[in-house]
């Protein structure tokens, strides 16, 4: 891969990590994200409609960091210089993880405003779509597919010899598949709140993830 590219590349990486946990911050500030998810569906989306344009506009750059996961994690993957089986398989991973996350996110930026501006009781209707959607699709799965891209990716760096973000991908990927059964536990009328915080924490090795390895391809450019 050309120099420039794997500059690029680098900087996309730290780009991504800044964009997600701007807008992650965003959503704290103008929705009380996450944890709002766990109050009545109702006040829910009376808290989504009082939110705005600004609030959707949030949850989009949000939906948008995982959509750019989709050729940021397959530009990571193939930026070695074997293709190896592990990194064939990451691309693979990171892209899947990047689309399901993806559909579950737009839910915010396309349903839920509808949903919040009909008149009546929508509570049942959000429910279900958070289960299905959110829970399901956004979360397990795509929380699943990115924990087994960072585990590639952990064994891939590794055999070629890095250390420090083999096991920082390590961390993350076990933090995130715990936290991917949050939605598990509140299906069988558990409470997953132990294993959100293992999410939030999963997410935050990621990112830290994101930012060295996007040091090390500038770097390495650069040499």
């Amino acid at each position: 891969m050309p120099r420039p590219m794997i500059a690029l590349l680098g900087a996309a990486a730290i780009a991504e990590a800044l964009l997600f946990n701007t807008a992650f911050s965003a959503l704290g500030t103008l929705f009380d994200y996450p944890d709002i998810l766990r109050r009545p569906a109702a006040e829910v989306l009376q808290a989504f409609a009082a939110g705005g344009p600004r609030l959707i506009l949030a949850w989009y750059a949000f939906a948008l960091s995982a959509i750019l996961m989709m050729p940021l994690t397959i530009g990571l993957a193939l930026s070695g210089g074997t293709a190896s089986p592990w990194r064939l398989g990451a691309a693979m991973l990171g892209a899947v993880a990047g689309t399901v996350q993806a559909i579950g996110l737009v839910r915010w930026v396309f349903a839920v405003p509808m949903l919040a501006a009909l008149p009546g009781d929508q509570a049942q209707a959000f429910l279900v779509l958070n289960q299905w959607g959110g829970l399901g699709i956004g979360e397990h799965l795509g929380y699943l597919f990115t924990a087994f891209f960072l585990a590639a990716m952990a064994v891939a760096t590794w055999q070629d010899g890095a250390r420090v973000a083999p096991v920082l991908a390590l961390t993350s990927a076990g933090l995130v598949v715990v936290g991917s059964f949050e939605g598990i536990a509140l299906a069988l009328g558990g409470d997953g709140g132990m294993l959100g915080l293992a999410t939030v924490a999963g997410y935050v090795a990621f990112s830290l993830w994101l930012v060295l390895t996007g040091i090390g391809l500038i770097s390495a450019a650069r040499q």
